[in-house]
């Protein structure tokens, strides 16, 4: 059984959830969920492996099957915050968004 308390003020929105493991449940895993959006996971432990395929902290750029189009990555080398696009036909790569400096990518969103 869980409940979830949403509160809206002017700028500030509060999530609050409290929730009991059902009897039996030793796992992330065994904890099930409804998919939504990106998250197509049906366990608590799934999903947060998708969520931490998204997104990316680190000096050197990622890579492997899980990058898809969309992910972010911060690199703390260059104090960039870039995203993973398709630069032209079949070619993506990660490009900045918002950076320390004056080099920033200028996005429409219809290529997205």
């Amino acid at each position: 059984m869980s409940d979830t308390a949403i509160t809206i003020q002017e700028d500030v929105t509060t999530v609050s959830v409290s929730a009991t493991v059902p009897e039996g449940v030793t796992s992330a895993s065994g904890i099930s969920l409804t998919p939504y959006n990106t998250v197509t996971a049906t366990n608590v432990q799934t999903a947060l492996e998708q969520l931490a395929d998204q997104f990316f902290r680190s000096a050197s750029q990622p890579t492997g099957d899980t990058l898809s189009e969309g992910d972010l990555w911060y690199d703390t080398d260059d104090d960039q915050l870039k995203v993973y696009r398709e630069t032209s036909s079949n070619v993506f790569e990660f490009v900045p968004l918002a950076a320390a400096t004056d080099t920033m990518d200028n996005l429409d969103g219809g290529l997205f």
